[in-house]
């Protein structure tokens, strides 16, 4: 199984998740702390420091957003759902960011 090592902050990390979602590919999330000196885990796995990092079923590991991305099309095939996948994340968010526009006119005033 693919495994993951992500960030919740890490706009990146999010882009793969939801690539991943999108081709209906099973993984295990592994959260990365934010402190870089406390990311042993994560080196020791994948041999880097940064996320997001994708640790393949064969102990190979591929890091940053470009890399994982280019693997996920070359080796995965898009799902009929991919697209409907895509256009809720639209549409959540869309109203996310209405939402926060309210917030911060409300606040302004």
């Amino acid at each position: 199984m693919l495994e993951l090592f992500q960030t919740e902050w890490c706009p990146a990390s999010r882009r793969i998740r939801q690539r991943l979602t999108e081709l209906g590919v099973d993984y295990l999330i592994r959260q990365v702390p934010a402190d870089p000196a406390k990311r042993a885990a994560l080196l020791e796995a994948t041999g880097a420091d940064s996320v997001p990092a994708l640790l393949l079923d064969d102990g190979s590991a591929l890091v940053g957003e470009e890399q994982i991305l280019a693997y996920l099309d070359d080796h995965y095939a898009e799902t009929a759902g991919a697209w409907a996948h895509r256009a809720r994340a639209k549409k959540a968010r869309r109203r996310y960011l209405e939402k926060e526009c309210e917030c911060l006119q409300s606040a302004t005033r």
